[in-house]
């Protein structure tokens, strides 16, 4: 682990080689400005990642036993929200208060489902706007569609994250209101993520003209709450956050679109279930989201782990 104050190298673990993590994992080692560590489920010596600059493959350590780990500088933690609790015995043997943790994960609430687990380590909630594919255990596609493709908030730690990834084709923003740009994104995966799963079609399906107009509803429901719960948002946001999803390639999945492919739990509770939790704490109805969590429901039920 780097000292306090030194300019080193710094050493970073990746928990989570899927979409999100395989892109920053190989984004950050082909840099070669830091040491790259994956904690992963099965070994793994390499790591090809498809950019828009060019296909790169990166050597890659491996450790795939926590007790393997000793303390980094930097833990990127980019499991899907419901497998945050598997990453404790991780962060038991990476972190030390002197530890950054970056929480690369869908919806919001980052910090507090992650800081119990880290010990005392500073723990920093992170947007993720670029597009990662796993297309196998060792090679992901990066497509970048926004003109950035990652944001945190604009302190001390948002800076130093956004050091961290100096060098690489990722782009990070610092933001002076972190909770409304957090509800922004949840906004654009409160329609494509569920209907992109229901459906079983990519996102050109959101191009639909009946399909557009019940995005609306859902993200008018979902607009409600958020300014309930402080996000300050325009009065035409839901068409922004549709707008939003154009600039994307209509060949694009999405992650939960993913997971239904492959038989994996969905990450619904970060998403739709968050849209609906917080609107039953502020006492706003949301029926077309609570229409979605149910179905999605039922599909994660018959999915495996």
């Amino acid at each position: 682990m780097t000292e306090p104050g030194k300019a080193s190298r710094l050493t970073v673990a990746v928990l989570g080689l899927g979409s999100i993590g395989g892109v920053a994992a190989g984004c950050l080692a082909a840099a070669g400005r830091h040491d790259v560590i994956a904690c992963v489920r099965q070994p793994i010596g390499r790591l090809i990642v498809e950019r828009p600059q060019g296909t790169v493959e990166v050597p890659l350590r491996a450790l795939t036993e926590p007790a393997q780990a000793e303390a980094v500088d930097w833990v990127l933690v980019c499991t899907k929200t419901h497998q945050t609790t598997a990453t404790a015995p991780w962060l038991k043997w990476l972190c030390t208060p002197a530890t950054r943790v970056a929480v690369l994960q869908n919806g919001i609430g980052h910090v507090g489902r992650v800081a119990p687990l880290t010990g005392g380590a500073a723990v920093l909630p992170v947007i993720i706007y670029y597009n990662g594919e796993r297309l196998a255990p060792d090679r992901v596609r990066l497509r970048q569609g926004f003109d950035t493709d990652i944001a945190v908030a604009d302190d001390e730690l948002g800076c130093l994250f956004k050091r961290l990834f100096e060098g690489t084709p990722l782009r990070v923003q610092l933001s002076a209101d972190f909770a409304t740009l957090a509800w922004r994104k949840l906004l654009i995966n409160a329609v494509a993520n569920p209907i992109t799963t229901l459906t079983l079609q990519r996102q050109a399906v959101l191009r639909r003209p009946d399909v557009q107009e019940l995005c609306i509803a859902i993200l008018e429901e979902a607009v409600k709450v958020a300014r309930a719960e402080g996000a300050r948002l325009a009065d035409d946001e839901p068409k922004r956050a549709l707008a939003t999803l154009f600039t994307f390639s209509g060949e694009l999945g999405t992650s939960m679109y993913f997971d239904r492919l492959a038989g994996r739990k969905l990450e619904l509770d970060a998403l739709t279930g968050a849209i609906v939790a917080a609107g039953a704490r502020h006492g706003i109805a949301t029926p077309l989201n609570t229409a979605l969590l149910t179905l999605l429901r039922a599909i994660d039920d018959a999915a495996g782990d």
